[in-house]
């Protein structure tokens, strides 16, 4: 795992990538590997992540998004429950300030999903303010619940919450309804007891529409 501060605020949290040990190359099959938000996906044979979102930029690439601290641009991509599809992705940005990647998939290898677990994406919207309750789908801990803190330390960027997360949730969709509000980044002092660190997706994607190129116009399936 990761240690680094959370945004602006200086507090102390935990990254939520996990390290992988002992995972080998597996043999590709012929049936592709159902991805969308909350899927877990293995990076480089070392860590082990949550999918955000999936869906098409504007240009029709497939693409999705997870936490910036799982990987840098080149890092290959495989699906956690399908490793024997073989690579099914690599990242392709990866933003360390507001802590999130770019993944583009291989649509031959991939069929996206709107619904993993407990988790529904139809659309994407603004960050939850106090007292909304928000959930997540992560490949951890699966479908937690929590309120929304809100954005605490007035960034513009992040969102704070008492989900349960821990490590390998990094990259969680966090959802109000079946609304896209943020991911998951990582957790103040305690697993689980600590707050959630997320980064607002309306803050993300207005990063990727600022530098256009792969994931700019991005909408979910």
């Amino acid at each position: 795992m990761i240690n680094k501060l959370a945004g602006a605020t200086g507090a102390f949290a935990i990254a939520l990538s996990t390290a992988l040990l002992g995972a080998g190359a597996a043999q590709a099959d012929s049936a592709p590997a159902v991805i969308g938000g909350g899927s877990g996906i293995i990076i480089d044979d070392q860590f082990e992540c949550t999918v955000t979102t999936i869906g098409y930029d504007g240009s029709g690439r497939l693409v999705g998004l997870t936490a910036g601290h799982c990987g840098d641009a080149g890092a290959r991509v495989w699906a956690e429950k399908d490793r024997g599809v073989g690579q099914i992705g690599q990242f392709v940005y990866s933003n360390h300030d507001l802590d999130y990647a770019i993944i583009q998939f291989d649509p031959s290898r991939v069929t996206p999903v709107n619904r993993i677990g407990g988790v529904t994406i139809t659309g994407m919207g603004g960050p939850a303010g106090f007292p909304t309750i928000v959930c997540k789908e992560g490949r951890t801990t699966g479908n937690t619940c929590g309120i929304s803190w809100g954005d605490v330390f007035d960034t513009n960027v992040e969102t704070w919450s008492q989900m349960c997360v821990v490590e390998g949730d990094s990259g969680a969709p966090v959802v109000v309804g079946t609304t896209l509000v943020g991911m998951v980044n990582a957790y103040l002092a305690v697993a689980c007891l600590g707050p959630e660190v997320g980064t607002n997706i309306s803050s993300i994607m207005d990063d990727i529409n600022g530098r256009g190129g792969i994931g700019a116009g991005y909408r979910p399936i």
